[in-house]
């Protein structure tokens, strides 16, 4: 298979999956469509993009060396967004899901791959309103990529207990801190991906999978962690959308530098552990249901740990790898998600003194707008 794995390494790109609502309502409206229009003739660094459904806008960085730069693109692109949606009467929120939506009332956005997709999926994709973070890290290897791939799986547990950000779903306290991870679930190919040998290994069963027409090209694997060769990147899915742009910024240096670490790691020609996929995955699914507050294993050991433990420990072995590419700084967000709780704790606090969702998404709409850049 044809890739861009030819580098520069460490490049940092994000995708931020964000919820368009009415200023009044606070419910979600079917119009990414009317804001694309808008902003078509606004110059911005980075790209403002249509998703699944009409009720959601997807902005993404272009390439970036550190989360410095990442950081003045997102919170631009999120800037001009919001100054979009608020001439509409609308305005812009980060959750990973919107706390009182329905599903059956949005609108699937008229381009033919979201339409094959809902042909091919049906219920499974209509319901499918959630909002999530996509970071990619640039690799300078093929196989340096499938290694990274690998070794992040046993990371995934940790970046969503931080990232989890959707503990109300239709209306309903779901008593989970993320949501949006077992309704992602439904769909085919997601969650942690299999463990591949080489970048060989990776084509050659892709291919297969394309040979047998199940697929029309790797992109229909939403992995939580997979290869990206047309970008030469490796891209994590795992979290949850946040609602401060700060905690989007600080898990993406966490990314990028655990990515670092990995493709040392390789480089070095260690070889990774084995973990046993289904304690992978049992770690995914206590992240998603108590998030920062519960315990994972911490493997390969069989002991349990508290969750704030292990990314504390992880945070003291990473920092150094954010420093040498300038992304230190940016890791006060995940501090700050370690000291005061994540995105779906906040929410169950602002949820508890009234029990009104719509106090919720008035919440998430203020948090969600950048300050206004220095003058």
């Amino acid at each position: 298979m044809e890739h861009r794995f030819t580098g520069p390494s460490y490049t940092l790109g994000i995708e931020e999956e964000l919820m368009i609502v009415d200023v009044e309502t606070l419910d979600l409206v079917n119009s990414i469509e009317g804001l694309l229009q808008d902003l078509g003739n606004v110059e911005t660094e980075g790209e403002v993009k249509p998703e699944l459904m009409e009720s959601v806008c997807e902005i993404a960085t272009a390439p970036c060396e550190n989360t410095e730069q990442a950081g003045r693109q997102l919170k631009g692109l999120r800037r001009e967004v919001q100054a979009a949606a608020s001439a509409r009467g609308l305005a812009i929120g980060g959750a990973g899901t919107h706390p009182f939506a329905m599903w059956e009332d949005q609108r699937i956005v008229s381009r033919p791959r979201y339409r094959d997709l809902i042909a091919g999926l049906q219920f499974v994709a209509r319901q499918e309103l959630i909002f999530g973070i996509h970071v990619h890290v640039g690799i300078d290897d093929p196989d340096k990529a499938i290694h990274v791939t690998n070794g992040m799986r046993v990371h995934l547990p940790v970046l969503l207990a931080l990232s989890a950000n959707s503990p109300f779903w239709r209306a309903h306290e779901t008593g989970l801190h993320s949501a949006r991870t077992p309704i992602f679930r439904a769909f085919p190919r997601v969650g942690i991906p299999p463990r591949y040998d080489d970048f060989e290994d990776w084509s050659r069963r892709i291919e297969f999978m394309e040979k047998s027409k199940v697929i029309s090209d790797y992109t229909y694997l939403w992995y939580d962690v997979r290869p990206h060769p047309r970008f030469g990147t490796v891209e994590i899915r795992v979290m949850d959308s946040q609602t401060r742009v700060e905690h989007t910024l600080g898990l993406a240096a966490l990314v990028q530098a655990m990515v670092k670490e990995l493709a040392e790691h390789f480089d070095s020609g260690e070889k990774l552990s084995h973990y046993p996929y289904e304690m992978l995955d049992e770690n995914k699914w206590l992240a998603a249901r108590h998030g920062l507050d519960g315990e994972l294993v911490d493997l390969p050991s069989r002991d349990r740990v508290r969750t704030k433990e292990l990314a504390h420990r992880l945070m003291g072995r990473l920092r150094g790898h954010a420093q040498d590419l300038g992304s230190a700084d940016a890791l006060d967000g995940v501090d700050d998600l370690l000291e005061f709780g994540n995105g779906g704790a906040r929410q169950l606090v602002v949820f508890e003194a009234n029990h009104d969702m719509r106090e919720v998404v008035g919440e998430i709409v203020e948090a969600s707008a950048p300050a206004a850049p220095a003058s």
